[in-house]
């Protein structure tokens, strides 16, 4: 039951700068019952926190590191009640089977907190395996999440995912390819 509790929301906030991210980082672990899930450097000198726990404390603490960071603030989410494949996607621990590498969907934002709301929201509009989120290193800061699943599901996936992108002006691709080559899934099958 813990751990139910400690996977109901997702948080994040995304930083200019490395100092402010460890201040923002503190004051988001001390303002509720949280875990960070992460919190590192990103490319180009940011820093993000991504952290877990209920809906009530992960709004909490995601707004006290707001709060904590009156400048240079990026990007910033809250998803209550997140896909349960968000966690092993973000951890990239998912292994395909040969069967579901079908359509490949590709999402490509400017912020890593956008990619994370929109893998979420492409994870609950569609039947879709959602099997990578990639935050940031040796992309410039950009993330970018990967999903498999019929064509039909997947453009759906990615077209939902790209609309929060978008909504945001960060949307840098949305990308279905009907008949991968199976090299593209090497990696996680």
């Amino acid at each position: 039951m813990e751990n139910k509790t400690r996977l109901e929301a997702i948080g994040m906030i995304e930083v200019t700068s490395v100092g402010v991210g460890y201040q923002v980082q503190d004051a988001m672990l001390k303002a509720a019952d949280v875990s960070l899930v992460l919190g590192r450097t990103i490319c180009s000198g940011k820093y993000i926190n991504v952290i877990t726990g209920s809906v009530a404390a992960v709004n909490a603490a995601v707004e006290a590191g707001l709060g904590a960071a009156p400048d240079g603030v990026i990007d910033h989410m809250v998803i209550p009640n997140v896909h349960e494949s968000v966690f092993p996607a973000l951890a990239q621990s998912v292994q395909l089977e040969p069967k579901q590498a079908k359509a490949l969907g590709v999402v490509e934002s400017f912020s890593t907190a956008s990619i994370l709301e929109a893998a979420d929201a492409a994870a609950k509009a569609a039947n879709i395996t959602l099997f990578r989120i990639h935050l940031a290193m040796a992309l410039g800061g950009k993330g970018f999440c990967l999903m498999t699943g019929s064509v039909s599901d997947v453009q759906n996936g990615v077209d939902v995912a790209a609309d929060i992108v978008r909504e945001k002006g960060l949307l840098v691709s949305a990308v279905v390819i009907p008949g991968p080559s199976k090299e593209l899934f090497a990696e996680y099958i």
